[in-house]
């Protein structure tokens, strides 16, 4: 014959209250039992003495015959100094369910996609940028200083035209300084 020490629900729904009682491992758990050698009552605080009230001596007698305590009762046991209760682990615990795993790998993945779009969109309009500069300044370079000093003075006549050539460059600039922005967020 098995014998455990374990928990026996009492009290009303929402109010529970057990009994910590010595049954055999067959008998259902509020169900018929050899001895009731203590009560436990959830509902006071974790502090206060009332909360398990355990008959030592009865206890200590269903241990030394072979009675396996549950492992709520060998917490109460291990308080009472009657028992060592080995400490378990479960670091599986924590760990999200299958489903939650799947949308969290989805959503990365959503991200990782997101953030080449971007790269890529910045890339595309970094090469454009340069593709647009490297002309203008080969026909710089090409063009003599004479010109050049033509076009400044001309540039100073006409604030209106030289208005209209710092336009795009300030637009390039907006594109840009909005491209780096998303990168960020």
């Amino acid at each position: 014959m098995s014998v455990k020490i374990r928990l026996a629900r009492g009290g009303s729904k929402k109010r529970p209250f057990y009994s910590i009682v010595v049954a055999n491992i067959t008998a259902p758990r509020d169900g018929r039992f050899i001895e009731k050698i203590g009560t436990y009552n959830p509902m006071l605080p974790k502090d206060s003495e009332g909360r398990v009230n355990l008959n030592t001596e009865r206890a200590q007698h269903w241990l030394s015959v072979g009675a396996t305590p549950t492992d709520r009762v060998a917490r109460f046991l291990d308080a009472a100094g009657l028992m060592t209760r080995k400490q378990r682990n479960n670091p599986n615990k924590a760990k999200p369910g299958a489903k939650a795993q799947e949308r969290i790998e989805m959503q990365k993945q959503k991200e990782e996609e997101a953030r080449l779009a971007v790269e890529e969109a910045a890339a595309a309009e970094a090469a454009a940028a340069a593709t647009e500069a490297a002309p203008a300044e080969a026909a710089a370079e090409e063009a003599p200083a004479e010109e050049v000093a033509a076009e400044e003075v001309a540039a100073e006549e006409s604030p209106a035209e030289a208005a209209a050539e710092e336009a795009p460059a300030e637009e390039v600039a907006a594109e840009e300084s909005a491209a780096e922005e998303t990168k960020e967020g």
